[in-house]
């Protein structure tokens, strides 16, 4: 539990930071093959009604909301990650107090 293990969920923190701006931003890269599967399904849909001069709101709302399913995903990943990177300090705060408190003093 030492550093190395601190600075892999640092950079896993920042690698799914990274991914929340880009879903924001309105790119792809981030999305799971399915999440990017549905996103094109929907892209396709959309062109098809605006082909035949129909309206584009109900694929408008199901883009926007796979948008905020994929946000909501990344939230919850970066939450789950920074929970286990205050754990790490934690055990390692109680193990250095520990070893302090066994001393020879």
């Amino acid at each position: 539990m030492g550093n190395s293990e601190m600075r892999r969920l640092d950079r896993e923190i920042e690698k799914t930071r990274k991914k929340l701006e880009a879903v924001r931003r309105g790119e792809w890269w981030p999305l799971t093959a399915r999440e990017r599967l549905s996103m094109s399904r929907a892209l396709a849909s959309g062109a098809h009604s605006a082909h035949r001069n129909r309206s584009t709101s109900r694929v408008e709302n199901r883009m926007d909301s796979l948008g905020s399913s994929v946000e909501m995903r990344l939230t919850a990943e970066l939450t789950a990650l920074h929970g286990e990177r205050q754990r790490l300090i934690t055990e390692a705060a109680r193990a250095k107090a520990a070893r302090k408190s066994s001393g020879w003093f």
